[in-house]
């Protein structure tokens, strides 16, 4: 089958046969066969650079060649290439060969460079990184290749990096990890999942629990390590881990903060935590040699039909092979000197740990924290700021998030409940009461309720006879009026009487009446 390229990759290859390349170097940038490249050139006319012709077949087949180790083999200068002898063949072919070239051997310019190059090899930089500082620091001449070569070579020959071995006394220290587990199948959805492998690796006698579980939170690391502890008998007074977030919420060099159900855990079995720094392997490579030592032997390519079948497998070997091997750093077996560190091991507490939920919560305006539709009340003072929670079955205990100071505690409530204890109830205002009986009390407000409706009276009487008067005067003017003199006394007198009897029907004001008699 011929192969036909498309016309801009015909032109290609066309433009840089113009361009004197070999049929190599085009294959090599375009990607196009050099049988294909020269069919193309030669039937557009262009000159092949370097054409030549084939060497005749040599007058003896390969297959002719003895490539055995006996004594009647062969060597390969002794193979003939034509139909003389071997000998005179052999002769003629070393008198017509001219000697091989010898290479002259050439200094690196990275030479005088040698110990600044080591020095960042020290440090992890790659030869990119050495070559820029090397021109900008030292102004090296040399291009970016040669430093490459010489750092390839200086890897290759180089020794290795030498590490500490950390001693440790019985029962002080143990270390902890993560790791890939086997393959099992998962009961919901019936695939096989990737488990996880926890190890926890004693400092002194190198021996380890290895567990598989599904998954990974801060209340299963928590239980890993009792189950662990469980197992060894006892606890060491440190436990070494990484910088993961279901033992560690902020990595610190010097204060590091941890989980608080996992720091309450250790509490309760008297270990200390010691986080190592943050991309420093090292300071826990027993429990990282644990964890690859598992995945290789036991683990590799294996399928489990279930979580507890693997447990089961990883058990059986751990006894049988992990705990009778001969340990290569202290060169005895582990299972003897587990024994002799099981008595240092600290005791367990008689009860396991009550395991709770944790979490941060806003006071509310009303002065209560909320958790799962259930109202708790803090101390006064902590309106609209943030306290830490920690709840269970039977207790929630509301905590100073900075210090960890126990505020208030309350029995669980149903939903929708409140719970506040009785000295941060807020005080409510009341009237003092009076000496005065029941009887008195009513008594005066029968009688402040008759006043008011003889004051209404009175009011109501006024006003008519305030309108009567004003009536009349529209109507009847006297004459003594126009001369601004006193009106009669009969007058006044009889005015006076009907307006203090009320007898007249009127709306207006009692004021027109007082003037309307002055």
């Amino acid at each position: 089958m011929v192969n036909v390229l498309s016309e801009e990759k015909k032109q290609q290859v066309l433009a840089l046969g113009r361009l004197s390349w070999s049929l190599r170097r085009i294959e090599q940038e375009t990607g196009v066969r050099r049988e294909t490249a020269s069919r193309y050139l030669k039937a557009a006319g262009v000159e092949l650079r370097g054409a030549r012709c084939r060497r005749a077949p040599d007058s003896k087949a390969a297959s002719q060649v003895s490539t055995g180790s006996g004594p009647d083999s062969k060597a390969a200068s002794e193979v003939s290439t034509d139909l003389e002898g071997p000998g005179t063949a052999s002769a003629a072919a070393s008198e017509r060969s001219p000697p091989a070239p010898t290479r002259r051997a050439t200094v690196s310019l990275c030479e005088p460079y040698r110990e600044t190059i080591e020095l960042g090899l020290s440090r992890g930089r790659n030869a990119m990184a050495i070559w820029q500082d090397l021109v900008d620091e030292q102004g090296f001449v040399g291009r970016y290749s040669s430093v490459k070569r010489f750092v390839a070579h200086s890897r290759g020959t180089g020794s290795p990096e030498a590490f500490c071995v950390i001693v440790t006394a019985a029962g002080e220290e143990a270390q902890v990890d993560y790791g890939t587990g086997p393959m099992v199948r998962d009961p919901k959805t019936g695939k096989y999942r990737r488990t996880r492998l926890f190890v926890m690796t004693l400092g002194y006698s190198r021996k380890s629990v290895r567990l598989l579980c599904w998954r990974s939170g801060s209340r299963e690391w928590s239980e890993l390590h009792e189950q662990a502890c469980r197992r060894l008998g006892g606890a060491t007074r440190t436990v070494v881990l990484d910088n993961l977030r279901e033992g560690v919420i902020k990595p610190d060099v010097y204060d590091a903060t941890l989980n608080p159900l996992f720091r309450d855990v250790l509490a309760h079995y008297g270990v200390v935590a010691l986080p190592c720094r943050v991309r420093d392997p090292n300071r826990k490579g027993k429990v990282e040699s644990g964890v690859g030592h598992a995945k290789r032997t036991p683990l590799k390519g294996m399928h489990f039909e279930s979580l507890e079948e693997a447990q089961a497998y990883l058990d059986r070997w751990e006894a049988r092979w992990a705990d009778t091997r001969i340990h290569g750093t202290t060169k005895r077996q582990v299972s003897a000197m587990f024994a002799e560190e099981q008595p240092a091991l600290l005791a367990l507490p008689i009860e396991p740990f009550r395991y709770y939920q944790h979490g941060m919560r806003t006071v509310h305006l009303d002065g209560y924290v909320e958790v799962e539709a259930a109202y708790y009340a803090p101390p006064p003072g902590w309106i609209g700021k943030q306290v830490a929670v920690q709840w269970d079955g039977s207790r929630v205990r509301i905590l100073d998030p900075k210090s960890g100071e126990l505020l208030r505690e309350h029995r669980r409530a149903e939903r929708g409940w409140r719970r506040i204890q009785e000295p941060d109830r807020p005080s409510v205002r009341r009237r003092p009461r009076t000496s005065c009986s029941r009887g008195r009390v009513s008594q005066a407000r029968a009688s402040a309720s008759c006043a008011t409706r003889s004051m209404c009276a009175t009011a109501k009487s006024a006003c008519a006879a305030s309108w009567a008067c004003s009536r009349w005067r529209r109507s009847t003017v006297p004459s003594w009026s126009r001369t601004r003199a006193s009106p009669p006394s009969s007058w006044a007198s009889s005015t006076t009487a009907s307006c203090a009897s009320g007898s007249i029907d009127t709306p207006r004001a009692s004021s027109r009446c007082a003037k309307s008699i002055r």
